[in-house]
């Protein structure tokens, strides 16, 4: 062990003590503690040049009291943050709400369990949020009547609570509000209102949403719910006996996903739904005769929402009943298949550039993008399985209009229970990190 001293830029280091049993990188440390100096920056000079780490000190010649010469540039003295760490849960309720990423919870008033799933679903959606925040008090014309006028002012504030809030909202004045629309979701049991059908919540809701922000006087979107949620279908309508036939469209809010025996994937049930017999009068027959009804997809909205028909009339006991076959459906959803001809040319120029977009991310040429999309289905966790289902379209470019008719999925709307007229309702919706959060309270989307 010997002694030095080292003089760096104005400083002098007397009795640094070299350990000449270590290497030089060693001492190359102890003056980093006391210079702030990196070892990789020093430069020390000693007998032959420049001390390296690796250096045998015997060879050196460094003798007791030696005066040693460094230098080097010393590290940035980190400085204290301005402002110290915020936790979250010191910021202020609505930033906390932000923070989090998710929905605030809705309390169950008591079988309202079908309520706050309808609504969770459709919170999901933020187009229809932004057009209810320019909703205003005095926005109604005489085409809405005052409770459909009140029932969108109630769900506009229960929309801007669920942002704000990072606790769970209790929802009693939509509710009541409801209730004065649509009495049927104030029937009584025992004293105890009773539970109800989420699709019919979710249908009359969406009626009345329609009709209000229609009237709105919007022209920027004279029919935002429809523009959101309008599926157009165009039918053939065929006579087998007579052989009449007939063209019919209509505007639908929601797809059916029929199940039987048959179905085991949401698109077999699509399919299903899109082929219908129906009885009715023929002029050339003079009498009823069996119709055959076909439909196609003619016009997408941005949101597609599916309904698993899994509640039906049994007439044996005279009750609505279940069915509990599993269904499969798929986190990203193409309908191509499933659209009229003049929808399909008016698909192919969006989904090739999609097709050219993947492949690029793939490294690909465009013409080594296979034409088909793939499915990558996931199974329901249990029988009780889903009611709703909801997806954003998928448009691959800036145009927000170029839709593609492939759908991510963004919601779900599941009913636990063997009874139509019991059991519990819970919404799935996607968060911002990719994953489903159940809220106790389902949906397509193009991207």
């Amino acid at each position: 062990m010997i002694t030095v001293s080292v003089k760096w830029q104005k400083e002098m280091f007397k009795a640094v003590e070299i350990d000449t049993t270590q290497p030089p990188y060693v001492f190359k440390c102890q003056l980093y503690d006391l210079t702030g100096v990196p070892p990789e920056r020093q430069k020390i000079m000693v007998k032959g040049g420049l001390l390296k780490d690796d250096a045998e000190w015997s060879t050196l010649g460094v003798k007791e009291g030696q005066k040693l010469m460094m230098m080097g540039t010393a590290d940035e003295i980190v400085k204290a943050p301005e402002k110290g760490p915020v936790f979250v849960e010191d910021l202020p309720e609505e930033e906390q709400a932000i923070n989090l990423g998710h929905s605030a919870g809705l309390f169950n008033l008591g079988n309202t369990c079908y309520m706050n799933s309808t609504v969770q679903c459709l919170h999901s959606v933020p187009e229809l949020k932004s057009a209810l925040i320019k909703y205003s008090h005095s926005g109604r014309s005489n085409d809405v009547d005052q409770t459909s006028h009140m029932l969108t002012i109630a769900t506009r504030d229960l929309f801007g609570e669920l942002d704000k809030s990072v606790k769970s909202v209790a929802p009693m004045q939509f509710w009541m509000v409801l209730r004065k629309k649509y009495p049927q979701f104030g029937q009584l049991h025992n004293n105890t209102f009773m539970q109800q059908d989420a699709e019919e919540c979710w249908t009359q809701l969406l009626y009345t949403l329609s009709q209000s922000l229609r009237s709105s006087g919007s022209s920027e979107s004279p029919d935002t719910v429809k523009a959101l949620f309008g599926v157009e279908l165009v039918s053939r309508v065929h006579c087998v006996e007579s052989g009449e036939e007939s063209s019919e469209t209509e505007s639908v809010y929601s797809l059916k996903c029929h199940i039987s025996h048959e179905v085991n994937h949401l698109h077999e049930g699509l399919k299903h739904a899109l082929k219908s017999e129906l009885e009715k009068n023929s002029p050339s027959l003079g009498r009823s005769a069996i119709y055959l009804k076909e439909s196609r997809i003619n016009g997408l909205p941005r949101y597609l929402t599916i309904q698993f028909v899994r509640f039906f009339w049994k007439r044996e006991s005279n009750q609505k009943a279940k069915i509990l076959r599993k269904v499969d459906y798929p986190l990203q959803l193409d309908i191509f298949d499933l659209c009229s001809d003049d929808l399909r040319k008016r698909l192919e120029a969006p989904r090739r550039t999609l097709r050219d977009e993947e492949g690029k991310k793939l490294g690909l040429k465009s013409n080594e993008k296979s034409s088909g999309s793939k499915d990558n289905d996931i199974k329901m966790s249990d029988a009780e399985g889903s009611s709703n289902g909801s997806g954003e379209a998928s448009n691959p470019t800036p145009d927000e209009g170029a839709m593609t008719g492939i759908y991510d999925l963004v919601a779900v709307l599941t009913h636990k229970g063997r009874s139509a007229d019991s059991g519990h309702y819970v919404a799935w919706v996607k968060q911002e990190s990719g994953q489903f959060s159940g809220i106790t309270s389902t949906l397509f989307a193009c991207d």
